[in-house]
């Protein structure tokens, strides 16, 4: 496959027109799609769109959020479900935790989080990490089980666990909010571009703050770095490509 801009990262069931957005991506050399199962319906989602749409990819695995409303027996068979799956799947993600104010059961969802990790190293797929207040919790995890398939996807930390993300040679998003975010343009300009990918999360945080992004706008993270980098858009996509190709 030549070089092509990739969404390392959407819910591209929840875009408001799926066949639309992959077309309107196509047009523009966005020529791959990671589409993110949250829960046990968008998991089998992601798994039709990558069937009926060449360009895209599914990640399964539950949302921090949605597995807390979810029995531990519901939560083994989904794995198994991703087990049985894992020759249809690029990665395992949307994962990890989430501490915002309230959400309690902090223990409960290291053991979660705990399973997936385990899960993405079994099946030696990279893991998509979402670490919304709990940042710090997350990466301690991901180095106390020997992650090191990581993505960490719309990373917030500080620069100290910025920069311990690239130690451990992780790999950070910048998503196309980046164009009014400051945190996500410093991450963009600090990280190794070895060690970056692009996404558009969508259909939310659209570059314009518009409702439904889409697959399309990830060009707008591309050309963020581009900027921050002082170098060409066509050597942040084949980098960004190359990346890609090492850890998937």
């Amino acid at each position: 496959m030549k070089p092509c801009f990739i969404d390392i990262h959407c819910h591209l069931e929840a875009v408001k027109d799926t066949g639309e957005a992959v077309k309107n991506a196509k047009k523009k050399d966005v020529g791959l799609i990671l589409t993110q199962g949250t829960d046990v319906k968008t998991n089998r989602e992601a798994l039709k769109l990558s069937e009926k749409h060449e360009s895209v990819k599914a990640c399964l695995g539950l949302y921090p959020i949605d597995a807390l409303k979810i029995d531990d027996k519901e939560i083994e068979e989904e794995i198994e479900f991703i087990r049985e799956n894992r020759d249809k799947i690029v990665a395992i993600g949307e994962v990890g935790m989430d501490f915002k104010e309230d959400l309690k059961e902090h223990d409960r969802q290291r053991k979660i989080f705990s399973k997936f990790i385990e899960l993405s190293i079994e099946l030696n797929k990279p893991i998509i990490v979402h670490s919304r207040k709990a940042e710090i919790e997350c990466i301690e995890l991901l180095e106390k089980l020997n992650a090191k398939k990581v993505i960490m996807h719309c990373f917030c930390g500080n620069r100290k666990l910025v920069e311990r993300i690239i130690a451990n040679k992780w790999y950070l998003t910048i998503p196309t909010s980046v164009k009014s975010s400051q945190q996500f343009q410093d991450n963009a300009k600090i990280v190794p571009i070895n060690q970056l990918f692009c996404e558009t999360d969508s259909p939310y945080l659209h570059p314009d703050k518009l409702k439904n992004n889409e697959p399309v706008n990830v060009i707008v993270s591309y050309e963020k770095i581009a900027e921050v980098k002082k170098i060409k858009l066509a050597e942040v996509k084949n980098i960004i490509f190359e990346n890609y190709d090492k850890i998937f």
